[in-house]
């Protein structure tokens, strides 16, 4: 393996990486950095370009919930560098509290892949091609969750999430 082929396959992790902390932070913006604009989601039951995915997912399924993470491994990639092209397997969980809702079917933990076709475009990778494959869902029941007391500090669904605190901003968190 190259040194250029190690750079872009850490490039194109860091990608899926950005990918999941846009959904998990609301940040419409750094998911759409992540696909080309032409791009195309295949994702449950949307399958269409990236700006209507964005709006898909962002408009009617992220906002009804309280919190959602996204966990990602196993990541393989095969890279094609005379072709500015690569395939990319990714294994994740995402977990899922609905905000308002007690019913055990919203509180969701899924499994899947996410199957991604890149392309190096002017040197960047992003995805040409993201099909996500459901591998199972599981409900949470809302007696296991319990809140952590009040002197946790929160992850926010925004920009003030401290992920986006400069050094500055920590400077002056901590007094």
């Amino acid at each position: 393996m190259t040194l250029e082929e190690l750079i872009a396959k850490q490039q194109i992790t860091e990608v899926i990486y950005r990918y999941c902390r846009g959904v998990d932070r609301l940040d419409r913006e750094l998911v759409r950095e992540c696909y080309w604009p032409d791009a195309t989601d295949e994702h449950g039951s949307f399958t269409g370009l990236r700006d209507d995915y964005i709006a898909w997912v962002f408009d009617r399924l992220l906002p009804r919930n309280k919190w959602s993470q996204h966990f990602v491994a196993n990541i393989l990639i095969d890279v094609d560098l005379a072709n500015d092209y690569a395939k990319s397997e990714a294994y994740g969980q995402s977990r899922h509290q609905h905000a308002t809702s007690d019913k055990i079917e919203h509180n969701l933990v899924t499994g899947f892949r996410y199957i991604d076709d890149f392309e190096r475009r002017h040197g960047e990778w992003r995805i040409a091609r993201r099909i996500c494959t459901v591998e199972f869902v599981r409900k949470d029941a809302v007696e296991n969750w319990f809140e952590a007391g009040p002197s946790h500090r929160r992850g926010t669904r925004d920009r003030t999430d401290p992920v986006y605190w400069g050094r500055h901003d920590y400077l002056a968190w901590e007094g």
